[in-house]
């Protein structure tokens, strides 16, 4: 194993912000909830050289705070993360450029208001990449990259459509020449056409770049088709990790298994129409986890055990990590 990105036994709570007007109601004998969220508890893996790892599950898991924890953005609360041994964070600042981001929504990660020449620029002329001088062929040459003509350099975001907003997105991350992209939700805004334009630009820079990647989606279909391997994230916990091919033919837990029945399937042969089975029950609250294993509310498995002990998550003879009592 040669991993080049790992977290180790990472948590992250979001403390409560107790204003004055909730002090002043506490005293008068309210009761003000001081609870914390538990966005993400406890969670190792690794990334190894040249991989892309896909993170899959349902919104409010803790997948996009576990990304901004390996991309050095949020400091974890307990654990630690390394980028090739070393920390990507000191305190409360990120302080290496060999890991870069590229967000969900690529209008609200541009300044509308800075041209995205100079956006793409802006980060390598800061860290010393590239020379203001060399500044204005390095992002004609980016902008090639993604599929865009160099004389865009002079536009706002604006004045592009979403598909070309997240190539600008693209080009800007890649032109910090990074080790390790996290990749969050890249696609989620588009629509399908413009999905399978920017995975396909996405595959092909991983493989000329040899890109190491972090691919967090909700999508399933996404995930299986541009990842390695796969993570399955229940309420700020890996509950399933292991060969992407291996989890998609045969999922161990009751949760990813739920996940891929819930994929809409067409069927045809006189049976013509829509067939998916959703997960029952609603994701639980992070003020307040469940005990136990956190999916038992909504596992069609579970018995006494799964309410009392958690899981832990451990290897099985295919190779995947799976944490659950009837895996």
């Amino acid at each position: 194993m040669n991993a080049i990105l790992t977290a180790e036994h990472v948590t992250r709570r979001f403390a409560p912000r107790i204003t004055l007007g909730d002090r002043i109601a506490a005293a008068l004998g309210a009761k003000v909830d001081r609870r914390a969220v538990q966005a993400v508890t406890d969670v190792s893996l690794h990334v190894e050289q040249g991989e892309t790892l896909g993170l899959v599950g349902e919104s409010g898991c803790g997948k996009s705070t576990l990304g901004r924890m390996l991309a050095g953005i949020l400091p974890p609360s307990e654990g630690a993360v390394l980028l090739s041994g070393a920390p990507p964070m000191q305190g409360r600042h990120k302080v290496t450029t060999r890991i870069q981001t590229v967000f969900q929504d690529p209008y609200a990660s541009l300044n509308p208001r800075i041209r995205i020449g100079d956006t793409i620029a802006e980060g390598p002329i800061a860290h010393g990449l590239v020379t203001r001088t060399r500044a204005p062929a390095m992002v004609a040459e980016w902008l090639t990259r993604v599929g865009l003509d160099p004389g865009f350099a002079t536009r706002f975001p604006h004045q592009f459509s979403g598909g070309q907003r997240q190539r600008v997105a693209i080009a800007r991350a890649l032109a910090m020449q990074p080790e390790v992209l996290v990749c969050d939700e890249p696609v989620a805004s588009l629509d399908v056409s413009i999905q399978a334009q920017i995975l396909n630009l996405f595959l092909d820079l991983r493989q000329q770049l040899g890109l190491t990647c972090l691919f967090i989606s909700h999508d399933l279909s996404v995930v299986r088709h541009v990842s390695d391997r796969v993570a399955v994230m229940y309420l700020g916990r890996i509950v399933e990790m292991g060969d992407a091919a291996k989890v998609y033919a045969a999922p161990r837990h009751p949760y990813t298994q739920g996940l891929l029945d819930s994929v809409p399937k067409l069927m045809l042969g006189g049976n013509e129409g829509l067939s998916f089975q959703p997960i029952s029950g609603e994701l639980p609250s992070p003020l307040s986890p469940p005990p136990g294993c956190a999916f038992h509310p909504r596992c069609p498995k579970a018995t006494d055990v799964c309410r009392r002990e958690r899981p832990p998550l451990a290897p099985r003879e295919d190779g995947t990590l799976v944490a659950c009592h009837h895996a």
